[in-house]
């Protein structure tokens, strides 16, 4: 069998907006000087604590705290407000799913920088969540790049490391992929860039999800 795990935001759907507004509303909430979008965008992959960090890296402990539970409530409350809308799926990417999920010779996984509360909500607008077989958050693991959530994946499914694959729009899912010893491959429509993808160790950029099965099979075929 083999193993496919997905990062979820910026590579299975598109929350930028929803993240940009977050976080603004958690920086004026501290006072502070809310940074670009370009660099909000930048961080999103690490989970919550260690991506405020890096945004406002002059906060102590106690602001960075308050700052991130800000973030979770205006998350919750525009998502509340947009449902699905506030995090669409790109397209063409439960078509992939889909496909992927009917495969017998594959499993398929997830691993994010969402919080759990966060995941969960959004599976629930998901008809083939049932298609992921193992599904890894934040909450419950260091920080991407750390390998913990791609190791419990592999744990999960029973699936060797040489047998796996990681999907991802970051470095930070490329870096995660390499330090579990498994293949990354990057997709061009989320929040990093092809050149850095390819720099982090990306066996391939993906231009758009029609491409995943052929990419796929080239990996492991190779």
């Amino acid at each position: 069998m083999k193993l496919v795990i997905f990062d979820v935001d910026g590579t299975l759907v598109d929350s930028q907006a929803h993240i940009v507004l977050s976080m603004a509303e958690a920086f004026e909430a501290a006072g502070l000087v809310t940074p670009t979008r370009d660099a909000i965008l930048s961080i999103v992959g690490l989970s919550l604590p260690l991506a405020m960090r890096e945004l406002a890296p002059e906060a102590d402990e106690a602001m960075l705290s308050r700052m991130v539970e800000a973030y979770k409530d205006a998350f919750q409350q525009h998502r509340l407000a947009q449902g699905a809308a506030a995090s669409p799926l790109y397209p063409g990417a439960e078509e992939a799913i889909r496909r992927l999920g009917a495969r017998d010779d594959l499993y398929l996984a997830i691993a994010t920088g969402k919080s759990r509360r966060g995941l969960d909500a959004l599976m629930q607008e998901w008809d083939f969540a049932d298609l992921f077989m193992s599904t890894q958050s934040a909450d419950d693991h260091p920080s991407k790049p750390h390998p913990s959530m791609v190791l419990t994946c592999l744990m999960d499914c029973g699936v060797a490391a040489e047998d796996a694959v990681v999907i991802g729009d970051t470095t930070y899912d490329m870096e995660m992929a390499r330090a579990a010893r498994v293949r990354g491959i990057g997709v061009r429509w989320g929040y990093h860039g092809k050149e850095a993808l390819l720099s982090a160790g990306a066996v391939t950029v993906l231009d758009h999800f029609d491409q995943l099965d052929g990419a796929l099979d080239e990996n492991w075929k190779g």
